[in-house]
């Protein structure tokens, strides 16, 4: 499988270097290094491009790098031209990956660390049966939401809204 993994991360390395970051690129490798400890893996059917670029696709949607409302979006063509695939071909593989992951929309699991301030999901927890954003309460509940495994991390206090301090 350390063929298969070297082969995919140098194509998903090479796209990350040319059109995205390098925080993209380790969450590329880390799907990639989940899919090689598969049993049996995924990866040993099909051609590697198809799985670079499906990999790239699919957290590129996740992490909403297609979205055309932002300045610096990724366009599909690029991918396309970038492994001479054709888009059928490379969503079809990011469906396959997200339907093995049951990825969603702004999936935690899945969030570029630049985004995951910006993540809905990653900070609103259920206290009471109300929906409450983590970053605005007490730090003591911020404390015990991260030992308890609910948030990636302690985001501390945040300043106090205008008029109601």
């Amino acid at each position: 499988m350390q063929q298969i993994f070297d082969e995919i991360v140098a194509c998903t390395d090479e796209f990350s270097k040319n059109h995205l970051t390098e925080e993209c690129a380790q969450t590329f490798r880390k799907m990639v290094a989940i899919l090689c400890r598969k049993r049996p893996s995924p990866l040993l059917k099909g051609d590697l491009k198809n799985w670079a670029a499906g990999i790239i696709y699919a957290i590129g949607s996740i992490n909403f790098l297609f979205d055309s409302g932002k300045k610096s979006k990724l366009n599909i063509d690029t991918l396309c031209s970038f492994f001479g695939l054709v888009k059928s071909t490379i969503s079809t593989k990011s469906k396959q990956i997200k339907a093995q992951f049951k990825m969603t929309p702004f999936d935690v699991n899945w969030t570029v660390p630049s985004k995951m301030d910006s993540n809905p999901l990653v900070w609103n927890i259920l206290i009471n049966g109300f929906c409450v954003d983590v970053r605005f309460l007490p730090l003591e509940i911020q404390e015990m939401a991260y030992e308890k495994g609910v948030i990636p991390y302690i985001p501390g206090p945040r300043p106090s809204i205008k008029g109601k301090e």
